[in-house]
């Protein structure tokens, strides 16, 4: 996979809200119909403390608690996670202690809870391995789309999905980045996050393995395209926080 990531820290612009683009050569009825698979991405909306709203993504983890990134939900005066039909009031929101918006990408991980079962057959099992970096995963989310070429461009609030590699891991980031179609190790649903899958998931053997958080871009212009790296925020290392809270 093409590396994109400058390694001075300095020239990389990151954006938070980061379904997501996809390879030119592939259909983009096969991401959706993929992003059906993932029954535990749900869709998050609400309303700020101004009054400004948000839409993003949320996965869930047990029949009351979902995962999402932090930078989604700090700051929430209403938030509603819910499927095409039916939606779930969010009664408790809570934020790692590390993160903070000045840090961007750092423990950016937050919980939701809901009072009501989901009553889903079951959940993911959270992935507690350090032997992220290589392993092929399945990325999920909700929000704008377009290609590798493009960039980001339409909302139609479609569920995608698709797959991509660990490149590296940087701050506690899985980062994966676009293959062309010439690279030989490209895997066969190239997907990239975008505006909109924060909060969903990356998946490694079907474990939670990170929860999407942005997009790196060495040009300045994160919108999702060859060139570009997306960040994951590493599950195994937020466990112990996890399993304490929804124990």
């Amino acid at each position: 996979m093409v590396k994109a990531l400058i390694f001075i820290m300095m020239l990389i612009f990151l954006v938070h809200s980061p379904a997501g683009t996809i390879d030119p050569s592939n259909q983009d009825s096969k991401y959706i119909e993929y992003g059906e698979k993932f029954i535990h991405t749900y869709k998050i909306c609400g309303s700020y403390k101004d009054k400004s709203l948000f839409c993003a993504s949320a996965t869930a983890i047990n029949s009351h608690w979902f995962l999402t990134a932090a930078h989604i939900v700090k700051d929430a005066r209403t938030c509603l996670i819910h499927t095409d039909d039916k939606a779930y009031e969010v009664k408790k929101i809570i934020i790692h202690n590390d993160f903070t918006e000045e840090k961007f990408g750092e423990a950016d991980i937050a919980l939701c809870y809901v009072e009501e079962d989901l009553g889903l057959d079951f959940y993911p099992e959270l992935y507690e391995s350090d032997d992220e970096v290589g392993k092929v995963c399945s990325i999920a989310g909700y929000g704008l789309t377009g290609t590798f070429n493009t960039g980001i461009k339409v909302s139609d609030s479609k569920k995608r999905a698709g797959s991509n590699k660990i490149d590296s891991v940087m701050n506690n980031l899985l980062l994966c980045s676009p293959s062309r179609s010439t690279d030989k190790d490209r895997t066969q649903l190239e997907f990239l996050i975008g505006s909109g899958d924060s909060g969903g998931g990356l998946y490694i053997d079907g474990k939670l393995a990170g929860i999407n958080s942005c997009v790196l871009a060495a040009d300045r212009k994160p919108d999702s395209t060859y060139g570009d790296e997306s960040g994951h925020t590493r599950v195994s290392k937020f466990i112990g926080w996890i399993k304490d809270i929804i124990r």
